[in-house]
């Protein structure tokens, strides 16, 4: 049985819905009182589903306000939603089109809802993401210091970087605490520590950015990471194995943490050696060694998880972006 889908294209201003590819339209403001306005819209027509893209944040508010209305909200990958659209050969682009192209993808895909993150992983993540822009900030901040002489605007920059450098202290406690809190955090906090190079950071953009880390099979949380080669073979032809999409946060992290475990681990050093030796480029060994170390860290975290197995059911992993 079709299951009744309301495609919704999200903007930082407005909520253009649609009931499937060509049904009832509603325009609705991306604000509260606006998306209990979707929520009842949604609910005259009987809605079983609701189909948003991810839009760099702008659908958090609906998806966490149309999921405490009872409504089944999927988040979806945008690239593939409008690779879709022009495979069905739609090159018109409207709001209202694009609703209905959410929904009839959502359709075909059989796309599943998203679960709510429980509130200590939205505030682990909060926190994890303001850290990070404040160490960015940071780092911008001394590299732009480098380059000034005047006394007058040192100042300023000392004054400033003493301001961030209080702050990411707090927020670096406060992710510890959390940490420490949750029984699964820590045992994984343990778990991965084990492994030389990985240091509490890592847990918690782990944690924040991959929270299905242990739950799923290495394949899926390679592709959800975007390290994973993708075959690329047309009958005798076997094209070359490259990564594509993923989280880009979760690569970021695994990029930096596996350049350094590669200098500790035995057998991240022996692996690295062999992939050099077989003269494989830099970026092929640098991915190489990401994977690597997700497939370690994910093999840890389900040992942890099979300790505790009332943990062991997490949300259905987001699409790869």
């Amino acid at each position: 049985m079709t299951r009744i889908i309301c495609g919704v294209d999200i903007s930082s201003a407005s909520l253009e819905a649609r009931i499937g590819p060509e049904g009832a339209c509603g325009s609705f403001p991306n604000h509260a009182e606006g998306i209990r306005a979707l929520a009842s819209f949604c609910q005259t027509h009987q809605v079983q589903l609701v189909a948003m893209e991810a839009t760099g944040g702008y659908e958090q508010q609906a998806f966490a306000q149309l999921s405490q209305q009872g409504l089944a909200v999927a988040i979806l990958n945008p690239r593939a939603v409008r690779q879709f659209a022009q495979s069905m050969g739609s090159l018109e682009k409207t709001d209202r089109i694009d609703a209905g192209m959410i929904a009839w993808y959502a359709e075909v895909k059989k796309s599943p809802p998203a679960c709510v993150a429980p509130e200590s992983q939205q505030h682990l993540r909060a926190l994890v993401t303001r850290l990070r822009q404040l160490t960015d900030l940071r780092t911008a901040q001394l590299n732009q210091q480098r380059l000034v002489t005047d006394r007058a605007v040192q100042a300023s920059f000392q004054e400033l970087l003493a301001v961030l450098a209080r702050q990411i202290r707090e927020l670096e406690q406060d992710i510890a605490a959390l940490l420490d809190q949750d029984p699964l955090w820590r045992e994984l906090n343990q778990a991965f520590g084990t492994i030389k190079g990985v240091a509490d950071r890592t847990v918690a953009r782990l944690m924040a950015e991959m929270p299905e880390i242990g739950a799923l099979s290495n394949k899926t949380v390679s592709k959800l990471a975007g390290v994973a080669p993708l075959a690329n073979d047309s009958g005798k032809h076997q094209g070359k194995r490259a990564v594509r999409g993923g989280r880009a946060t979760v690569r970021e992290i695994l990029f930096i943490v596996a350049s350094v475990v590669g200098r500790h681990e035995p057998d991240f050093i022996a692996f690295q050696q062999r992939l050099r030796a077989a003269g494989k480029p830099p970026k092929v060994v640098r991915i190489a060694l990401a994977h690597k170390l997700l497939v370690r860290l994910n093999a840890k975290a389900r040992e942890v998880r099979q300790r505790l197995p009332d943990r062991m059911a997490q949300p259905a992993a987001g699409e790869a972006y």
